[in-house]
């Protein structure tokens, strides 16, 4: 296995270990939470096979393990002298805004069998000094939200590891308004203004990737224009998503049965963004109906 790029992730309860496991997944890492410390060791011993593009591998590790505190420093070191480039992460808050938390989520913390919520968070903060101590970057996440935690995370410690745009997926699909919107959209595109190949009668029987549909949707002016302004949208929103750390965005285009138009308007849109190095495929829901 390789050695490195391991990242353990730790810290208070409320503070976004869940969120920051999350930015690691999505960024291609191999994730686990709640592994137990002992296990560690074997754990990377193991071969992670049907997995090529894996960057790394982060796991979630704090008090829902009993003796965590006293076990993790020295496996942790005992990694570190084997080779092992392992980081750890503690993410804390001020007190009072993880009081707010756990309000809100209504979940309980991991001490409370033993105390109030109150007195938890003392003790976990005790409990987790000796960890704190030996961590490489610690992030207090008082002042920052799900979106600016995740962002904290890419530009902070995984932008060397994977560049930004690479973060958010780009999903699109053409489709026919006829057989109804796709319900996962995001955005939706109505192509139907275009002249219809529908009505030509030897390209009636044919789908918007034959070249000669392609040409008759795209080789005229209105959808040379609205190319044009669409790019533009699309420029304009792809990086203010990926921004705000969403992991999936989905373009529907959609023409009256999803077999000409939008299939030849999402096979440009699909080589547009290819161009702005995101991860994007083309799917063409209904081009066989």
């Amino acid at each position: 296995m390789d050695k490195s790029n391991i990242y353990i992730i730790t810290g208070l309860s409320g503070a976004g270990k869940s969120t920051t496991l999350a930015v690691f997944e999505d960024a291609g890492f191999y994730c686990v939470d709640n592994l137990p410390v002992a296990l560690l060791p074997e754990f990377l011993k193991i071969p992670i096979e049907n997995k090529p593009n894996i960057k790394g591998f982060a796991f979630v590790m704090d008090l829902r393990e009993k003796d965590f505190t006293t076990k993790a420093p020295v496996i942790f070191n005992m990694l570190k002298a084997q080779g092992f480039l392992l980081k750890i992460i503690f993410l804390e808050a001020a007190f009072n805004v993880l009081i707010k938390r756990f309000s809100q989520t209504r979940r309980q913390h991991p001490l409370t069998f033993k105390n109030n919520l109150h007195q938890s968070i003392h003790e976990e903060i005790k409990q987790l000094s000796p960890v704190k101590l030996i961590s490489d970057k610690i992030i207090d996440t008082t002042k920052s939200n799900i979106h600016q935690l995740k962002t904290i995370i890419i530009k902070s410690i995984i932008k060397e590891e994977i560049t930004t745009n690479h973060l958010m997926y780009i999903y699109i699909l053409s489709f026919g308004f006829k057989y109804g919107i796709p319900v996962d959209a995001d955005l939706i595109i109505d192509v139907r203004f275009l002249a219809n190949p529908y009505f030509v009668p030897q390209l009636k029987d044919l789908n918007g990737e034959n070249k000669l549909v392609s040409d008759y949707v795209l080789n005229n002016k209105n959808a040379t224009i609205f190319l044009e302004k669409y790019f533009s949208l699309i420029d304009f929103l792809i990086p203010l998503y990926n921004k705000e750390g969403k992991a999936y965005l989905t373009i529907a285009i959609g023409c009256t049965g999803g077999k000409h138009r939008s299939v030849a308007i999402s096979t440009k849109v699909l080589n547009h963004i290819v161009k702005l190095d995101y991860l994007v495929s083309v799917t063409h829901r209904d081009i066989k109906k």
